[in-house]
């Protein structure tokens, strides 16, 4: 206990100083909020000046966070982008990077840890570009569905192959298993649909400014409950957090707009307000620093495997942009689908916790998502234009 009271105060510290530090920095470079939680991590950690260590108690939390940062993810889908082509080619692309990434490392490392490394680098952190989109006016643009699009088959497209190849079974078992969640799941979309939401709408509106709190409430059940279906059916968590945030929103899709703002509000100041800031920060915090200082060579293997992430999973997102774009916006879409991190951090502790990969490997593999975190939205925005991406955000609101 007297290693995890430091932590704890630490930890608040940190998540209070990072967008702080955004913002000082805001008008000299663009850098997500989530740079500087690593970062800030990092330092703090065991590799450098020690002040927090690793606890039970912080990877129960951080755990929680990374499930929030998947619900999230999964209730900000625009179903609507998947009917177009946009939705049908980043498909598309994903499997080809799929195939692509677990094709190059299979060449240098047959086996399963061809397939741990595959499906890290065809990965795309849309938990960590929804909020950079939001900031910047792209969320609704067409641009921005188009990444969204892009980030949302880049985030459940891993998780599926995660959860059929990284499995405790064997692939054959796994995917009954995956299909027998897909059933459930599907189950509770079907009710989501058919249940009569207007007496659970007036309850909600009820509840907004009360202890009530019914909404956030039902939140935490269908993401508890979809979570541990999927821990029961020895699936990855991630997968169960990813559809419960589809199930919500399919619920409150009919709610007044009044309503469902606030409600989104309050949830996303529980995520990214409390419980994603400690998964991030716990990240930098467990971050195996030691091992890239001790082998020099191993800085220029996570500058590989971040030209990977770009030729892997940049490229093939090109093939998603939307209609009538300019070269400047496949660029900007190569380097938003090569963001990756919330999935390279469970695939690489998949990794190491079934020997597949030692921690100098997952050092390599969070090396390589956290500077494409810090640098390729960054790249992506200045490619774009900041300028360009809120006159789209205005003219846009204004056809609608």
């Amino acid at each position: 206990m007297d290693q995890l009271e430091p932590t704890l105060l630490i930890i608040p510290v940190l998540a209070v100083l990072a967008p702080l530090l955004a913002r000082g920095l805001r008008r000299v470079v663009r850098v997500p909020i989530v740079v500087f939680e690593l970062m800030l991590g990092i330092l703090v950690g065991p590799s450098l000046l020690g002040w927090a260590v690793p606890s039970d108690f912080i990877a129960a939390l951080s755990e929680f966070g990374l499930a929030m940062l998947f619900f999230v993810a999964g209730s900000e889908i625009e179903f609507t982008v998947f009917r177009g082509r946009s939705g049908r080619s980043a498909i598309f692309g994903w499997l080809i990077s799929l195939a692509v990434g677990v094709g190059i490392t299979w060449f240098f490392a047959p086996g399963e840890i061809a397939i741990v490394i595959g499906i890290a680098l065809c990965s795309t952190a849309l938990g960590t570009l929804l909020p950079i989109l939001r900031d910047t006016g792209e969320l609704h643009t067409p641009f921005g569905q188009a990444v969204g699009a892009v980030g949302a088959v880049g985030e459940f497209g891993p998780l599926i192959a995660i959860s059929i190849f990284l499995g405790a079974s064997n692939p054959g078992i796994e995917a009954v298993v995956l299909v027998l969640f897909a059933v459930v799941a599907g189950l509770a979309i079907w009710l989501a649909f058919r249940m009569p939401r207007g007496a659970m709408h007036r309850f909600v509106n009820s509840t907004l400014h009360t202890s009530g709190q019914f909404a956030v409430r039902v939140v935490f059940l269908i993401l508890s409950a979809l979570v541990a279906l999927s821990i029961v059916l020895d699936l990855d968590m991630l997968l169960g957090a990813f559809t419960a945030g589809i199930v919500w929103r399919l619920l409150m899709r009919d709610a007044k707009e009044s309503d469902r703002k606030a409600v989104e509000s309050k949830v996303e100041a529980v995520a990214f307000g409390f419980l994603v800031p400690v998964f991030f920060i716990y990240t930098g915090v467990t971050f195996d620093l030691a091992a890239l200082l001790a082998e020099p060579l191993l800085f220029f293997i996570v500058l590989l495997v971040l030209i990977a992430l770009l030729v892997v999973r940049g490229l093939p997102s090109m093939l998603a942009v939307p209609a009538g774009a300019t070269r400047r916006d496949r660029l900007s879409m190569a380097f938003f689908g090569a963001t990756g991190l919330p999935i390279i951090v469970a695939v690489s502790g998949i990794g190491v916790s079934e020997g597949v990969l030692d921690t100098s490997d997952a050092a390599v593999l969070v090396g390589a998502g956290m500077i494409s975190v810090l640098l390729y939205p960054l790249i992506a925005m200045t490619i774009r234009g900041e300028r360009k991406a809120r006159v789209t955000a205005t003219i846009e609101d204004d056809r609608a």
